[in-house]
This record gives structure tokens, C-alpha cells and sequence, in this order.
């Protein structure tokens, strides 16, 4: 197939998941947005609660990326059972996963204190941190029924049920929140409760969906709680761990960096939680992009397409990097008025857009790297990637961003110029990975 051909499939399937994405990151958006109408301190703790959050939770995401490689390559090769297989193992290793990620870090509520966070974000923090993390477990459950269906390329019911979770989590937001409708005033504390409400309820939906699908009944488990199959089990945790280490790498240093900019204050924090939902907001249509280039991969590589690996790599980069210049040019020209549609403090607005701007440089490599890094996934190269994303950020990104903020004083926007050297080193290493596999890529 040619490069044109390539393209239009890859955006013809992107489409529904880089929505599907958007939508999701409208919880966080819808979050930050209500609470920052109550307080300074709200937004600072909803910083410092998803900050912790998002790295067990994006631990999870990765483990469960097993299941879109698996499932693309059992519809490549149109071995049902083999489909039927991954949604049951993934499904369940997303069940288990959660629960036990839940109950360690609601544990860790007592050290909430240790992070060296300002006194008053940790008084009002462990209510709502403690909601938030149980919430992961259906959060993950639901993400594993996702990759199912979006590897057997049927993201549109899923994208529907995920929506409808957004408009119910946004409605619940207003309700509890502010004490609408009769409801008591629960500020903070409100917004974590329609998280979990609609996270639960997402699990629900789809569930019911595939149950229920003719389109999808060969492909979908007839008994769920079967006794799951040691190798398989293996098979599924050998792509999905070292997939879960590389993306907490880059999750673990946007929460560190969270953690240093906490130091400088509640208003350097809520700053910070401005710009990364802005920031994270444009990152998902590249993520939609990047999910929809590993399922093709997996599927090409499933049917021994090999020839077909390069050009597919060529489109994504190029869709991809139009929509990095799109973002880039967004920041750059529209910061403060972004920054202003969150919160009316004259000083946060300031920094954030002056950390947007940072934003608006790293576009172009953020999005080439996760498009690179979902594509090697798909081939199953996965430990190397791990590897590449821990020196990235790690051994780079974070120290730079800790000379810089402390050393050179140049505070929040001083860490996130450290962040975009770690994106920097993990796009050019992983790109070049890629280029190479497509060469001559076989399972």
C-alpha cells in the first residue's frame, strides 16, 4: 500500500480514539476548571492528588497496552480464540492490578506529608486522594475493555460509552461540588466522588456493550472468570511490564517535576496543573494517532505484512507532526488567554503561560516519540524502549530540570525545560529504534 493509503486508514481508525482520548482528558480539564473557581488551594491539591495518581495509574495503562498488540495480531492472523484469549487475560490482570495498586497507595495516605508539599494542600488532600485511588481500579477495567475494542476495530461504541461517562462525570461535578440540585456543598471532595461515580459506571456500559454485541460475539469471552493460562499470562506481562515501565518513566517525571514546583508554592502549583492539562489536552490526539499506529502495526506484523511496516511509520510521523505544529502555534499565540479560562489569579496566569510556552516547544518531539514508541510496542520491542525512556528522563530530564529550578532560579519554568530534554533524547532514540525495526521487522 502506499504512503496516501496508509495515511488515510491510519487517521480513518485515529479519528474515534484521538476523540476518545480528548474525552477522557475532559475529566481532568472539567476537574481543573470547577475547582479552580473555588480556590488557589483546591487546584493545588488536585495537582498534588493526581500527581501521585497518575503514576500507578499510567503503570496500569501500560500493562494493559499488552492487549491491543495481542488482540491486533490474533484479528491479523483471524484466530478468534486467540482474540477471546487477550480481552479475558487482560481484563483480568486489569482487575487484579487495580485493586492491589488501590489498596498500596491508599495506604501510603499517612506519608502524605513527607512530599514537602505547603502544609495547607496536605491538610486538605487525604479525603480526596483516597477517593481518587479507588477509583483506579474501575479505571483500569475499563481501559482493558477499551483496547479490545479498539484493536478490533470498533472504537465508536466505546468512544459513546466513554463520553457519556465525561458529560455524566462534568454534570455530577456541578451537582456535588457547588451543592446543586439539593446536593450538600462537597467542594474538592465532590469532584471525587463524580470520578468514581462515572469510572464505575464506564465499566458498566461496556461491559453491557460487549456482552450484548453480535459483531463482536466471536471475539469477546464467553465466561470472564475462566481460570486464566500461565503462558499466556507470561506472553501478555513480557509486552505489557517493560510497556508499563517506559510510559511510567515519562509519567514519573511530569509527577516529580509536580513535586519540585510544589516547593515554590500553592500558586507555582496550580500554575503547573494549568499548563499540564493544556499540555496533556493536545497530547492526546497524538496518543489517539500513536494507539491507532500500534494496533496497524501489530495487525500488519500479525499477517506478515513486513513490507507494509514503513510506510505505515511514514504516515503516522507525518500526521503526527502536522498536529505538533498546530498545538506549537496554539501555545505560543494564545497562553495567557488558555491560562485565564482555568483561574483569574494575575500571577498563575502569568506563569502558566509563561510555561506554556515550554509547552509549545516540545510538541513536535512529544509527538513523535509516543507515535515511535507505540509502533515498537507493536512489533514487541518493548525492553530496549523501557530502557530508552528511563535514561531519558531520569537520568537527564530530571536532574536538568532540578539545576535549573534551584541552582539557576529559574523555578517552574525551570523544570519544565528540564522535562523537554528528556522528551528530546526519548523522540530522537526512539525514532531511530523504530526506523530500523520497519526495516526488516519480524514476530
Amino acid at each position: 500500500m502506499s504512503f496516501h493509503t496508509e495515511a488515510r486508514t491510519t487517521l480513518k481508525l485515529a479519528f474515534p480514539l484521538v476523540i476518545g482520548q480528548v474525552s477522557q482528558m475532559l475529566l481532568g480539564v472539567a476537574d481543573t476548571v470547577m475547582l479552580g473557581k473555588v480556590g488557589v488551594t483546591e487546584l493545588a491539591v488536585l495537582t498534588f492528588a493526581n500527581s501521585l495518581f497518575y503514576l500507578p495509574f499510567v503503570f496500569g495503562i501500560g500493562v494493559l497496552t499488552a492487549i491491543s498488540v495481542f488482540t491486533s495480531n490474533a484479528r491479523g492472523a483471524n484466530d478468534a480464540s486467540a482474540g477471546r484469549a487477550s480481552c479475558r487475560h487482560g481484563f483480568q490482570i486489569a482487575t487484579v492490578l487495580g485493586l492491589v495498586l488501590s489498596l498500596v497507595f491508599c495506604a501510603l495516605t499517612p506519608l502524605l506529608g513527607y512530599f514537602d508539599q505547603p502544609p495547607e494542600v496536605v491538610a486538605r488532600t487525604p479525603t480526596f486522594y483516597l477517593i481518587i485511588m479507588v477509583s483506579m481500579m474501575p479505571a483500569l477495567m475499563s481501559i482493558a475493555l477499551k483496547n479490545h475494542a479498539d484493536a478490533m476495530d470498533r472504537p465508536w461504541p466505546a468512544f459513546w460509552i466513554f463520553l457519556g461517562g465525561v458529560v455524566l462525570n462534568v454534570f455530577l461535578n456541578w451537582v456535588l461540588i457547588y451543592g446543586n440540585l439539593g446536593a450538600p456543598r462537597m467542594g474538592l471532595e465532590g469532584a471525587g466522588w463524580a470520578t468514581l461515580t462515572s469510572r464505575i459506571l464506564i465499566v458498566v456500559g461496556m461491559l453491557a456493550w460487549l456482552n450484548r454485541s453480535r459483531v463482536l460475539a466471536e471475539w469477546v469471552p464467553n465466561r470472564w472468570l475462566r481460570a486464566p493460562v500461565r503462558s499466556d499470562v507470561k506472553r501478555f506481562l513480557g509486552i505489557g511490564f517493560p510497556s508499563s515501565i517506559q510510559m511510567t518513566c515519562e509519567v514519573a517525571a511530569f509527577s516529580g517535576a509536580a513535586l519540585l514546583i510544589g516547593r515554590f508554592g500553592e500558586a507555582s502549583m496550580a500554575a503547573h496543573q494549568i499548563a499540564l492539562m493544556c499540555a496533556a489536552t493536545a497530547f492526546m490526539v497524538p496518543l489517539g494517532i500513536a494507539m491507532a499506529l500500534s494496533v496497524r502495526i501489530g495487525e500488519a506484523a500479525g499477517r506478515g505484512e513486513h513490507e507494509r511496516l514503513r510506510p505505515i511509520a511514514l504516515s503516522g510521523w507525518s500526521i503526527a507532526a502536522t498536529w505538533a505544529l498546530i498545538s506549537a502555534v496554539t501555545f505560543f499565540t494564545m497562553g495567557s488567554q488558555l491560562a485565564a479560562s482555568f483561574n483569574d489569579n494575575n500571577y498563575v496566569v502569568s506563569l502558566a503561560a509563561k510555561i506554556l510556552v515550554v509547552v509549545g516547544v516540545f510538541q513536535l518531539v512529544d509527538s513523535l516519540q509516543i507515535a515511535a514508541s507505540s509502533m515498537l510496542r507493536g512489533l514487541h520491542d518493548t525492553r530496549v524502549p523501557a530502557l530508552i525512556g528511563f535514561v531519558s528522563y531520569w537520568l537527564f530530564g530530571i536532574p536538568i530540570a532540578v539545576i535549573l529550578s534551584s541552582f539557576l532560579q529559574w523555578r517552574a519554568v525551570g523544570v519544565w525545560w528540564g522535562l523537554a530534554l528528556g522528551l528530546t533524547i526519548a523522540c530522537c532514540t526512539l525514532c531511530w529504534r523504530t526506523w530500523r525495526k520497519t526495516a526488516h521487522a519480524a514476530i
